[in-house]
């Protein structure tokens, strides 16, 4: 069975928990901007607790933009900001110098389009935990989806939807503010490293 997904900026632990448990991953590129999803942010752990980073984007005059035609809006200098909070939130964790190098060029660029940029942190992230990423991108869009043939999980975009809960691992903060659950893939990465493959691909995905 396939999987629908969105692309998303440095994804959710559930994100790439459906990827590596999927037979092949379709990304949705047809789909209507929304604004406040994790199409244009993501959640880390900083040393306050949950951080958003969030990308901004430039503003169309039509109500119905579609996702793939988002551009960014580079006046200020939002991947800075991004890799100064990346540093304060992991430069203690065992494995962010390990993996800097990988970052850096990614946030050097001036991406124009949002979904370009998405592409790309998600296969920085697979270099990074050495898996290989295969996946169709969609030609047109569907609200509903056959269910016997694909497993539609884009509401997972949606943060505040998306309430998914899995296995503990140490964070660096933790002792200040628990566990936190399902933050970016980068959170996962930086505090496992090599073992975080290993934890993705034994978590159990519960869809509400």
């Amino acid at each position: 069975m396939k999987t629908l997904l969105h692309p998303s900026y440095f994804p959710s632990i559930s994100h790439f928990v459906a990827i590596l448990q999927s037979e092949s991953i379709v990304f949705e590129m047809e789909d209507n901007f929304q604004k406040q999803t994790n199409r244009n942010r993501t959640y880390i752990y900083s040393p306050n607790g949950i951080q958003l980073l969030n990308i901004p984007i430039k503003h169309s005059k039509t109500s119905h933009q579609k996702t793939k035609d988002i551009q960014i809006e580079n006046d200020f200098d939002w991947q800075k900001q991004h890799f100064k909070s990346l540093e304060a939130a992991y430069r203690s964790s065992p494995f962010f110098e390990f993996f800097e190098d990988d970052f850096i060029p990614f946030f050097e660029k001036k991406h124009q389009f949002l979904m370009d940029l998405n592409f790309e942190s998600l296969e920085i992230i697979s270099k990074c935990m050495r898996m290989k990423l295969d996946y169709e991108k969609t030609t047109e869009y569907f609200h509903e989806v056959d269910a016997n043939a694909v497993l539609d999980l884009r509401t997972l975009v949606d943060g505040k939807k998306d309430q998914s809960q899995f296995e503990s691992y140490t964070q660096v903060f933790d002792d200040k503010h628990g566990f936190l659950s399902n933050l970016s893939v980068l959170d996962l990465l930086f505090n496992e490293g090599k073992y975080a493959l290993d934890y993705l691909k034994i978590q159990q995905l519960i869809i509400k």
